[in-house]
């Protein structure tokens, strides 16, 4: 590895830890000595990127410090648009426009040599095929989720069965069948997924539901066991 990567590595281990990263667990993951890594914080040090370390402690990257989005790795990019392909071939309208758009960022982006690899990329997903109609908005009902507000349902279980629910909108999942509303179930009082397609109406509430939307996602994440189908 060249001192150049080794350095730009330095800056995305302590980027996405969480806390101080020591320099012999530094050296493990970039396969050098620690003396190397020494050498390699002193002169990020001097460039001024905002290193904080002590003896024993280790290194902590502070907030607000950023790269520009030209030092990608080849994967990182086949990454970023393997990802946005599949969310513009599957998502809800709103979503898949931005997909579209992070993707045509990233081609701006990045240098010459690796914009080929946007359009002729060895990683893809196989093309979109066309999901049943939604008989929810699924970009309202995301904005809902992160609001905190209650949506009401006329649902069609698998059966072909009506029922009345309201529930407290969790998140969208998207398969390749079908887009998930995740909610609390007022009915049920338990996590349910309803079938984006199954829905037969939907009345977006002004109510707030009693938990925090965070609080609910966590509560949500801590009981899988996957929630139930209604």
């Amino acid at each position: 590895m060249r001192r150049a990567e080794r350095l730009f590595q330095i800056i995305q281990i302590l980027r996405r830890s969480r806390g101080p990263v020591t320099a012999e667990a530094l050296a493990a993951e970039l396969e050098t000595s620690k003396r190397s890594v020494y050498r390699d914080v002193a002169a990020l040090i001097g460039q001024r990127v905002p290193i904080r370390g002590e003896a024993g402690f280790g290194y902590v990257l502070e907030g607000g410090f950023d790269l520009p989005p030209l030092m990608l790795t080849t994967e990182e990019v086949e990454a970023a648009v393997l990802g946005a392909q599949w969310v513009a071939g599957h998502a809800d309208p709103a979503l898949a426009h931005a997909a579209r758009d992070l993707i045509a960022k990233i081609a701006a982006a990045v240098p010459d040599g690796l914009r080929a690899l946007i359009h002729d990329a060895a990683a893809r997903t196989p093309p979109a095929w066309n999901m049943p109609a939604d008989g929810l908005d699924v970009s309202l009902a995301r904005a809902w989720a992160r609001q905190g507000r209650k949506i009401a349902l006329t649902y069609r279980d698998k059966n072909g069965e009506l029922s009345e629910r309201t529930v407290w909108p969790v998140a969208i999942a998207y398969f390749d069948a079908a887009r998930i509303l995740v909610a609390w179930c007022e009915t049920r009082e338990a996590f349910r997924d309803f079938r984006a397609d199954r829905v037969v109406k939907a009345d977006f509430l002004d109510e707030r539901f009693p938990a925090r939307p965070a609080d609910l996602r966590r509560r949500w994440l801590a009981s899988f066991t996957p929630a139930a189908t209604a």
